[in-house]
């Protein structure tokens, strides 16, 4: 009872949560994948345990619940935990009020929690500097110094922009950060993702407007938790702003905002772009809410992953590190956005040939889990057909792992397969994936100079796919810009691996639209 008092009287948090009761209801798909999110996120913070304290309500309140309803609860707590490959390991049950309160063990060996986060922003607002503080903890020189760790590419170094996607990571132990000493060493990001029990991805994609395309391969072909929109408090809100943010919120990513900069203007110029930003979040029904220290940070986290309405807003300094931990404590706070899917699937976005080990594909797991030596299926190929490989090793920021999980970034090693037969937006899959050459959706235009008509050729983005379709018939016969519609779509060139449900950017010149997928077809 001591130990129930005690739960109770210091409240929700860290490993701690509080459960009236949960019914067959919280089982369905939606509430199911909120709850294991929620569960995985308790147990990383409780350093593999967490404790759900169930008859209590959420303010705290001990009210007791019936025997029927206790077993429920439990029964419920078991199917969520066995999502995320835990355990209950052990439960008190306590009568109070004429019914029973209960503490509820939940464990997981090895746990690991692996968020990924992608940036998007206008070019030189400081994205790629941002990340390169994060991961090594170094102020900035103001000249970009630490946006080396990530521009990967000679011309990009040379140049100061970031012309194609780079990969960073940030790890968490006990709630310590873990940093990267020597972040151009492989040997470094590999020691981080092996210490650490929570890791962060940073997707860090392209501001400069040629390589939009890119940034939107970053953004859809990823499997992205929250988005890190940055805008530079010398510049303010750009048009590439609002673009990005267009796209971020069409997938339905949660935002996070930061303004970079801030030692570079006044505390009122710092204000005008707050104030800008807050307005633009508010005319697209966001709410933003200005984080001010750590403690903001714990209270936004624990609304921010259930609702992508509230976008926390941290002012930022590469040069003097402000705001820093601010945004580390969020980003630490984080759950995992759980997809609930157990097959295993993987959008192929890089194609590799490696001496002494072949063909290397690489991509963020979409999900399920795949494991070194099993077959997989790779395609579709020209013909819709799918060819069978062997896994031979799998890496994730060169370290080498058993099995992947959702949302890992991983390179997988195939035998069975040609470097010159792969191409990017192939799937991989452990149960034999339907080729698609045409499908229905439902499409909203955001800009047109004149009216879409049957025969209109846009580039498709999905996933990691990038193809020409034709729209073969739209419903009521056009679209304009702000119209939505019905349409039915093929692909131009090759058939490819989508489904019921996936959302998309298509785009051409400076027209752009998004969708949903509705119904493929044979």
């Amino acid at each position: 009872m001591e130990k129930l008092e005690k739960l109770v009287e210091r409240g929700e948090g860290e490993n701690v949560e509080f459960k009236e009761y949960l019914t067959s209801y919280h089982l369905k798909e939606n509430r199911l994948r909120q709850l294991a999110c929620q569960m995985n996120h308790r147990v990383i913070m409780g350093k593999g345990k967490a404790y759900y304290v169930i008859g209590v309500s959420d303010s705290g309140e001990v009210k007791g619940i019936n025997e029927e309803k206790f077993f429920e609860t439990l029964e419920v707590l078991r199917r969520i935990a066995n999502e995320i490959e835990a355990e209950v390991t052990n439960v008190e049950k306590y009568g109070i009020n004429g019914g029973y309160v209960g503490i509820v063990e939940i464990t997981k060996v090895n746990a690991k929690e692996h968020v990924m986060i992608g940036t998007a922003g206008h070019v030189d607002h400081g994205k790629s500097t941002l990340v390169g503080c994060l991961i090594t903890g170094m102020p900035d020189d103001g000249d970009g110094a630490t946006r080396i760790f990530l521009d990967v590419l000679k011309h990009e170094i040379e140049r100061g922009l970031s012309a194609e996607l780079s990969f960073a990571v940030l790890g968490f132990k006990d709630g310590k950060i873990v940093r990267l000493k020597n972040p151009m060493s492989k040997e470094e990001k590999a020691r981080v993702v092996e210490k650490s029990d929570k890791i962060i991805s940073f997707v860090d994609t392209v501001g400069h407007e040629p390589w939009l395309r890119t940034t939107i391969r970053g953004l859809l072909g990823q499997k992205i938790d929250y988005g890190l929109l940055v805008v530079a408090a010398n510049d303010g809100v750009t048009r590439t702003t609002r673009e990005h943010l267009g796209i971020l919120l069409a997938m339905d990513i949660p935002v996070i905002v930061a303004i970079t900069k801030i030692d570079m203007v006044s505390v009122e110029g710092v204000g005008e772009v707050v104030s800008q930003v807050s307005n633009l979040l508010k005319t697209v029904g966001r709410i933003p809410i200005i984080l001010r220290d750590k403690n903001d940070a714990i209270r936004v986290s624990k609304i921010v992953s259930e609702n992508r309405f509230v976008v926390p807003v941290i002012r930022t300094s590469a040069i003097t590190l402000e705001g820093y931990e601010i945004l580390e404590e969020l980003l630490y706070r984080l759950p995992k956005r759980y997809s609930g899917e157990k097959e295993f699937l993987m959008y192929i976005d890089k194609i590799y040939r490696v001496t002494g080990v072949g063909v290397v594909v690489s991509g963020s797991v979409k999900s399920g889990e795949l494991r070194e030596g099993e077959d997989v299926y790779i395609g579709p190929f020209d013909d819709g057909s799918f060819k069978v490989a062997k896994v031979m090793s799998i890496e994730m920021h060169h370290y080498r792992i058993s099995k992947t999980r959702p949302g890992d970034i991983v390179g997988i090693a195939l035998k069975g397969v040609r470097y010159e037969d792969i191409r990017r937006g192939m799937v991989l899959s452990r149960s034999l994936p339907r080729a698609v050459k045409e499908f229905e959706a439902e499409v909203y235009v955001f800009t047109h100079p004149t009216l879409i008509k049957p025969g209109y050729e846009p580039v498709l983005h999905v996933e990691t796919i990038a193809e020409t379709v034709i729209f073969r018939s739209i419903s009521k016969g056009y679209l304009k810009a702000g119209d939505r519609d019905k349409v039915r779509i093929r692909f131009k060139y090759h058939p490819q691996c989508v489904f019921e449900g996936q959302k998309f950017i298509f785009r051409e010149g400076r027209s752009k639209g998004m969708g949903e997928i509705l119904k493929v077809l044979d």
